[in-house]
């Protein structure tokens, strides 16, 4: 039996974290000189140097407003799929992201600088509204079979690898990452995947719980937040594109999502009972292309390259769900809530053999030219076109995914032994996936 102060102590320890915050960013944060006032005797023309704002201070917030709503109304209704876990999916989700974009701004601040200070800008905000999404893929491994406490607990720590796994593979490999395929939706995915195998149910208790599934109104309510995420996805893909590489990220992306829907719904038809459509594979599949295209949504690939991305992603993720997810929970003891292993990892895992494979390919002269090196970074700017560069960024790229899934991996696997075997409580059989336990829930709804 678990007291009511016992409850209570988690959320206190909570307020105490966000009071830490307030302490960091009051020491440490600062508006970047693009949100400040223009000094007096200035050139009077308006302008200020923002470069995360853009030209007029505006091109990025249409982005960073897309992204805003793929994180707190798509992600969050995608996971009220569970019969008696609404309140939870979306009130979770809210209250985690907001505590993570917080703690986002300041790790990845203090691994930025300036003068011993962090400089708060638009970017700053994009890059932390992104960074969320980490967290929440976990959370959909672990959806209904965490307490609150473990989950925010959770994503504190995941925060602080994902900012260093990020710094080391942009700034010290160099890779190319730009719709964070790689940086975001691979190290999310397999972390909360070893989060979730150490949380594994023993074998006398591997079957479904009684709420682990949805409702036609659940399901409908889900596809809202797929749809959601469907729409905006290429501002995801696009919105730390630079200069062409943006325009590129948003047809590729969009292009991608397209034949990724098609083959979902197709395949769907053809593996499923009674060859009838899952609602899964279409709340979930659809999405696949976004991921797969991710990394090389700014790449030079061709309207055939991302449909041929989108076709292979849809596929796959449609018979990781139907296969795949059915034999990890049999034999592994391994139960991916959501399948974010089909949705994110897998589809992470293929952009990032793209990334490989387009990265050997590209050159300067009539392809990517002048904007080479913002699209490659590992390439050495003083030097000619040649294949070597091109190799080197090739394998930068395989360092890249091979580095953040040992840190995924081994983090996932320490903090699940961290929330199993410490004093945080873990929920019993009977309490997965019911909102009742943490929430006030109507009572019509508790009779259902």
């Amino acid at each position: 039996m678990h007291l009511p102060a016992a409850k209570v102590s988690g959320y206190v320890a909570l307020m105490i974290v966000q009071i830490v915050f307030l302490v960091l960013f009051w020491l440490f944060v600062r508006y970047h000189k693009g949100a400040m006032p223009m000094a007096i005797g200035g050139d009077g023309d308006g302008k200020k140097e923002s470069e995360p704002l853009g030209e007029g201070g505006i091109s990025k917030y249409p982005q960073f407003q897309d992204v805003q709503v793929m994180i707190f109304v798509g992600f969050a209704f995608l996971m009220t799929f569970l019969r008696k876990y609404g309140y939870s999916a979306t009130g979770f989700t809210l209250f985690l992201a907001s505590l993570v974009v917080q703690w986002s701004i300041l790790m990845k601040g203090f691994l930025h600088l300036e003068g011993g200070k962090i400089m708060l800008s638009l970017e700053s905000l994009i890059d932390a509204d992104i960074a969320a999404a980490v967290p929440l893929i976990s959370m959909g491994a672990l959806l209904g079979r965490t307490t609150p406490i473990q989950l925010l607990f959770m994503a504190l720590v995941e925060i602080a690898l994902f900012a260093a796994n990020e710094f080391v593979a942009l700034n010290v490999l160099k890779i190319t990452d730009t719709g964070g395929s790689i940086t975001v939706h691979a190290f999310g995915a397999y972390f909360g995947l070893a989060v979730a195998f150490i949380l594994r149910p023993s074998k006398d208790q591997n079957e479904a719980g009684k709420h682990e599934g949805p409702t036609y109104t659940s399901d409908l309510f889900a596809m809202i937040g797929s749809l959601f995420l469907w729409i905006y996805w290429p501002s995801f893909n696009s919105v730390l594109a630079q200069d062409t590489g943006s325009e590129r990220a948003i047809l590729n992306t969009f292009l991608s999502l397209a034949a990724a829907t098609v083959s979902a719904f197709v395949v769907s038809a053809i593996v499923s009972h009674e060859n009838k459509l899952d609602m899964v594979h279409v709340q979930n599949s659809t999405l696949a292309g976004g991921v797969a295209v991710g990394t090389v949504c700014n790449f030079l690939i061709g309207a055939h390259g991302a449909v041929l991305i989108g076709i292979i992603a849809g596929t796959v993720s449609v018979l990781g769900y139907r296969y795949l997810t059915p034999w990890l929970t049999a034999n592994l003891r391994l139960h991916d809530t959501c399948g974010v292993h089909n949705l994110h990892g897998m589809p992470a895992l293929i952009s990032a053999i793209a990334s490989i494979i387009y990265a050997s390919q590209a050159t300067i002269e009539g392809s990517y030219e002048a904007e080479i090196w913002k699209v490659f970074p590992a390439w050495d700017n003083s030097l000619a076109d040649n294949e070597h560069q091109a190799g080197i960024q090739a394998v930068h790229q395989l360092y890249g995914i091979g580095m953040t899934l040992l840190i995924a991996i081994g983090g996932g696997i320490l903090m699940g032994a961290i929330l199993k075997y410490t004093s945080f409580r873990n929920l019993q059989k009977d309490e997965h996936h019911l909102d009742e336990y943490f929430w006030e829930v109507p009572e019509e709804k508790k009779d259902e």
